[in-house]
């Protein structure tokens, strides 16, 4: 049983609540720095919006096959960082019971 109704269970669960809050906000800035800047340097920067790779556009290379390696690193990242602070939070809380 957590001690969630007591002060002491409040506080821990609002910790983990903030870390889990840092951390999403955290994979989004992220997200938004990687995949979120491509549109914005093909628009801005000419030779990425003209480059080709393969024959093809590298814009489509890029949005087509690129962000799926990084969206699923960033994914496998945030559920690896959230599974670690619910341990440590289920760790904490187990050793406060009785």
């Amino acid at each position: 049983a957590l001690p969630i109704c007591t002060g002491v269970g409040d506080a821990y669960m609002r910790s983990l609540l903030r870390s889990q809050f840092r951390l999403a906000l955290g994979m989004t800035a992220l997200l938004m720095l990687t995949v979120g800047l491509l549109p914005y340097l093909f628009a801005h920067v000419a030779w990425l919006r003209h480059a080709h790779v393969i024959g093809l556009p590298l814009p489509w290379v890029l949005l087509g096959a690129g962000c799926y390696p990084v969206l699923l690193l960033i994914a496998w990242r945030y559920i690896h960082v959230a599974e670690r602070n619910e341990r440590d939070f289920h760790d904490l809380v187990g050793r406060t019971e009785p």
